[in-house]
C-alpha cells in the first residue's frame, strides 16, 4: 500500500516525536490492550506511527488500519 507523501508529512506534523498517544484500535494479535498509552518515536514512509507503548511493546499504529489519539 502506497501512501501519498502529503499524508505522511501531515502525520509527521500531527504526531511529532515525543507525542503521547492512547491506543483506540489495533488489528493485531500482539496488540497492547485498548487504552494503552505510549510515546511516538516517529512516522515511517508508509504513514505508520511508531510508538513505544508504556507496557513495553513497540508495535506501530498502521495508517488506515489502526487508530490512536493524542493525549495531554
Amino acid at each position: 500500500m502506497f501512501i501519498k507523501r502529503e499524508i505522511v508529512e501531515r502525520l509527521r506534523k500531527q504526531y511529532p516525536i515525543g507525542t503521547r498517544v492512547e491506543l483506540v484500535r489495533m488489528n493485531d494479535e500482539q496488540a497492547p490492550p485498548i487504552g494503552t498509552h505510549g510515546t511516538v518515536n516517529g512516522v515511517d514512509d508508509l504513514g505508520s506511527i511508531m510508538v513505544s507503548w508504556d507496557n513495553g511493546g513497540s508495535l506501530s499504529v498502521v495508517y488506515g488500519e489502526d487508530l490512536c489519539r493524542k493525549i495531554d
